[in-house]
């Protein structure tokens, strides 16, 4: 019999080993690709070194939400749209018809302004504006009215906006503009105290303020890099964290080897299976992965310990 001192050394030995192998295959499984009930699909990731190498570091997912980040602040995303390109997102510090909020910026990096800037069916309302506004001189010709819509109903419909007729006894001027104007005049060379937003503005004719649609939708393009090829061979469309090269992650079972950085994982079909959506495919081997990690840990307990209790 071995004595107790020598066990408990080979058995903390071997938890050792257990756990780096267990950590090892879990961070080396394939990209995620749900964040709570949203689908997680290239061009986007949640994992460095997954999606298109351009939306790196954009989107966190958090145990409840997923959010775009922006040097402005944290955004909730409320809808992708793969198929129309679209991004639907809210930001908790912007004005709207039923709440006031104190006035901030909206910044995206250069990269961001680029790639997935606000569609241009997204309207700023720029609100309780100065008279001296450029926007109501020099650049008067950057407001403009939206779906039969003028600025001046948010001061009427919104208990909001309502304030600042009250307490001035008259109507405050306002704007409705694109993202252009927020993005290269902040809101203090605007003149204007708060800003709200709203998106899918050609369908609120007829439709009051307090039922708009409050929020930013942005548009972004789909890089064509080989990513359709991978997908059919069982992989995962992502980059190499070092030089943001496309890569094809591949799934352990598949034919290459792990990061291949080639277009596909080898023969068709190989890794996850062949004519499955990478929806349905990633997410089953997302589920998968855990389950066989606790097992090949338990049968390797069972292997190195089993002498030590028999």
């Amino acid at each position: 019999m071995i004595p107790h001192t020598s066990s408990t050394l080979i058995f903390n030995s071997h938890f050792t080993i257990l756990i780096l192998l267990s950590n090892f295959l879990l961070t080396n499984s394939l990209c995620r690709n749900f964040c709570n009930n949203i689908p997680i699909n290239y061009p986007f990731g949640i994992d460095d070194g997954c999606g298109a190498a351009q939306f790196r570091r954009m989107l966190n997912c958090s145990a409840n939400d997923l959010f775009f980040l922006t040097p402005s602040g944290i955004y909730k995303i409320q809808n992708i749209d793969y198929e129309k390109k679209t991004v639907v997102i809210f930001d908790p510090s912007m004005s709207t018809c039923s709440i006031l909020q104190p006035h901030h910026d909206f910044i995206m990096t250069d990269i961001q302004s680029a790639t997935i800037p606000p569609s241009p069916d997204t309207v700023f309302a720029l609100m309780n504006c100065s008279i001296d506004s450029p926007v109501l001189n020099h650049y008067k010709s950057l407001c403009f009215n939206f779906s039969g819509h003028s600025c001046d109903e948010l001061y009427g419909g919104c208990s909001s906006f309502k304030l600042f007729h009250i307490l001035s006894n008259t109507t405050p001027a306002c704007c409705f503009t694109t993202y252009g104007t927020v993005k290269y005049m902040s809101m203090n060379i605007l003149d204007c105290t708060h800003y709200t937003s709203v998106y899918n503005v050609d369908g609120l004719k007829g439709v009051a303020p307090l039922d708009w649609l409050y929020g930013m939708k942005l548009g972004y393009s789909v890089p064509d890099l080989g990513c359709v090829q991978c997908v059919k061979s069982g992989g995962s469309c992502g980059f190499d964290v070092e030089t943001e090269a496309f890569l094809c992650i591949c799934s352990s079972s598949s034919s290459s080897s792990s990061n291949n950085a080639t277009r596909d994982c080898g023969a068709n079909g190989a890794g996850r299976g062949s004519g499955m959506s990478a929806g349905k495919s990633d997410t089953d081997a997302a589920a998968a992965a855990p389950l066989l990690v606790i097992g090949a840990a338990a049968a390797a307990f069972v292997f190195f310990l089993g002498p030590f209790f028999s």
